[in-house]
């Protein structure tokens, strides 16, 4: 192969990682969060009498076709496709999660709004043919393809999960290691975690992975980036941080060894796992991973004090013991991880 050659292929095959893994399964995580993350809170929130009202709520927004319908609008968005084919990818996504969960809503909403793509806002029955277009590809997509996505998903969910049963320890370490490491990552985790249908301890230690990154960056970058970075990182993403660790990779080790640290913890010691697959790789994320482990496992005081050890107080002073001697080597510095969006 030429090098002209070469140089197209990896242009390529970039394109397409940024277009379909990172555009468009970052998408997917707005759709999840959007149904069946905010269905895990409000049933949360539907156990206090008060707030018994919400539980319609929390029922809709965890059915499937709702969360599809969800899935569908959020990738064609992340897309860019046009508002047509946007809308009309809620059927597309619907039928795709049903027939073969979030992988199978994936491809079905992909391959619809990509060909939709190519007669939208072309023709003067744009009103017809969009929605036409989009429903019809995307739903034979959906009917051919989601229900092998859906047995492949179900497969290695299945082995990731068993893993983790029959061998805790590693499983704990290297879950909690690449889930909390991909948190950071332009890939969603929501969305990697809900695709393979990550379950029992081994959404433990996803959960304990995704905490401890976000902590670790938090507290390990507080000089940088005081209480706000403390909390928009603690309690929000780690993404903050994706610039900085694109150009000194080295900001990661603190947080990834609080992830791998984490992992077992919340798989040999404290059994911890989630109510939800997407709640796993949401972290703290808004609370939302560890109310989804206090739903599934209740309020009592052990289970509370689990999650608030391997969550928030065991990352953060290990993370905060690590950066200071890490920044004794000079291999990180005052300023590397402060946020580009800090003033």
């Amino acid at each position: 192969m030429s090098q002209e050659k070469q140089i197209s292929a990896r242009s390529f095959a970039r394109a397409a990682y940024d277009r379909y893994i990172v555009g468009a399964m970052s998408s997917m995580a707005f759709g999840l969060f959007a149904s069946l993350i905010i269905g895990v809170v409000f049933t949360q929130l539907a156990k206090i009498p008060v707030l018994a009202f919400l539980t319609p709520l929390a029922a809709i927004t965890q059915e499937k076709t709702v969360i599809g319908a969800a899935v569908g609008v959020s990738i064609a968005y992340g897309l860019k496709s046009k508002p047509l084919v946007v809308f009309s990818s809620a059927v597309t996504g619907a039928l795709g999660y049903s027939l073969g969960g979030p992988l199978g809503a994936f491809a079905a909403a992909v391959i619809g709004a990509e060909i939709a793509r190519l007669v939208a806002g072309k023709t003067p029955v744009d009103i017809i043919l969009s929605p036409f277009v989009t429903i019809l590809s995307g739903g034979v997509a959906a009917m051919v393809l989601a229900p092998y996505a859906g047995k492949l998903t179900d497969w290695l969910g299945g082995v990731v999960n068993q893993w983790a049963t029959l061998q805790p320890l590693p499983a704990g370490i290297l879950i909690a290691l690449l889930v909390g490491m991909t948190l950071t990552s332009p890939i969603s985790s929501a969305g990697l975690c809900a695709a393979i249908g990550i379950s029992g301890i081994a959404s433990g230690a996803a959960l304990a992975g995704c905490s401890a990154q976000m902590v670790g960056f938090a507290v390990a970058s507080f000089g940088d980036n005081g209480i706000g970075g403390l909390l928009s990182q603690g309690l929000g993403t780690s993404k903050l941080q994706l610039p900085n660790v694109l150009t000194k990779p080295q900001i990661w080790i603190v947080p990834s060894i609080a992830s791998a640290a984490m992992g077992p913890l919340a798989t040999c010691v404290f059994n911890i796992s989630t109510g939800a697959s997407a709640a796993a790789g949401m972290g703290n994320c808004g609370l939302v991973g560890p109310l989804s482990a206090l739903g599934k496992s209740g309020y009592s005081f052990y289970s509370v004090a689990s999650i608030l050890l391997v969550c928030f107080i065991f990352p953060a002073v290990l993370a905060a013991v690590l950066h200071y001697f890490i920044k004794k080597t000079g291999l990180v510095k005052d300023g590397d991880m402060r946020l580009i969006t800090r003033d």
